[in-house]
């Protein structure tokens, strides 16, 4: 078992459940569901609307690398996280937490800055702006600082030493 701070053990519960429930949301996508689709707006929407097998391979890896992440973040605190090199998850997480914290940052900036009428898209979908504004973007966002704050905590754990004569 992983020793970690308590806030960052916190923080890694519930960068897992973020990214796990963005997987569940893009899985019932991928399943043909097509509640909020419109949300999306963009590539997404018309490639989920549209299905085949290009459609279907893209939502499917999406699917899988919410998961992974779900899963990066469980490793730094639960006990099957040991077997895996510290190193490595220390650089995925930091990895993961800066690609996560900088596309939400960049997109939540541009979409209020759309929003306010600083900018002005060329062809705007008004409904999945504001909903990326509101949600999807920032939903990234809190994943990344989630993820960062339990990699840092991490970072800074020990693992437990095991007591041989335990």
């Amino acid at each position: 078992m992983i020793t970690a701070v308590p806030l960052a053990r916190r923080a890694a519960y519930a960068a897992a459940a973020t990214a796990f429930g963005y997987a569940a949301v893009s899985l019932y996508w991928a399943a043909g569901g097509k509640a909020g689709l419109s949300t999306v707006g963009g590539v997404a929407q018309t490639m989920a609307r549209s299905g085949g097998a290009a459609a279907s391979v893209v939502i499917t890896v999406t699917v899988l690398l919410k998961t992974a992440g779900g899963l990066l973040a469980l490793a730094m605190v639960m006990p099957w996280g040991t077997r895996l090199p510290r190193r490595a998850l220390s650089v995925a997480g930091l990895a993961g937490s800066a690609l996560l914290i900088l596309y939400g940052a960049v997109e939540v900036a541009g979409e209020a800055l759309a929003e306010t009428g600083a900018i002005r898209p060329s062809a705007p979908d008004w409904t999945a702006l504001r909903w990326h504004l509101a949600l999807w973007d920032p939903w990234f966002l809190v994943w990344g600082l989630l993820l960062a704050a339990a990699t840092l905590g991490y970072r800074r754990s020990a693992p437990q030493v095991r007591d041989p004569a335990a």
